[in-house]
């Protein structure tokens, strides 16, 4: 953890904070999901983080698709925001957070996937019905849902 974050975990320790994400979800043409295996939980998620102090939320998505999984999107389409406390996490290590996330969709980016910056154990398309809700993280499984039952329409 850099940035803002880490300095506000100096001042608060494990203590819950606001944290205010922004998150891409990568769809290919055949309608498969990327997800990367977290090296935290070792559960599945997408890419995204904390944004840093006057970043805006599509930038802080683009870096952070960039940095966890070595994308560069052309083209971000808001998709919703993930709140209230089905978004409250306590991370593996003790912090805890109440996440504001904005994901976004993307389906057109250039570069090759690869998991970059140690964040991610293994990258992988999925298409949705080989989803088990289960194995997703759980502050994001509602939004995995969410996104699912669309791409059934």
């Amino acid at each position: 953890m850099t940035g803002y974050m880490a300095e506000m975990r100096k001042l608060v320790g494990h203590r819950t904070v606001m944290q205010c994400a922004a998150s891409v979800v990568c769809i290919d043409d055949t309608g498969r999901i990327l997800l990367g295996r977290r090296s935290d939980n070792h559960l599945w998620g997408y890419a995204g983080g904390a944004a840093e102090i006057d970043e805006r939320a599509e930038d802080c998505a683009k870096r952070e698709l960039f940095e966890e999984m070595g994308l560069v999107a052309d083209e971000l389409t808001f998709f919703c925001v993930n709140s209230g406390p089905e978004a409250h996490y306590i991370y593996p290590n003790g912090d805890e957070v109440s996440n504001f996330e904005i994901v976004y969709v993307c389906r057109r980016w250039h570069c090759e996937p690869e998991a970059r910056d140690g964040e991610m154990e293994a990258l992988r398309f999925f298409a949705k019905d080989e989803i088990d809700l289960a194995e997703i993280s759980p502050p994001i499984r509602r939004v995995v849902a969410a996104l699912t039952d669309r791409l059934s329409d």
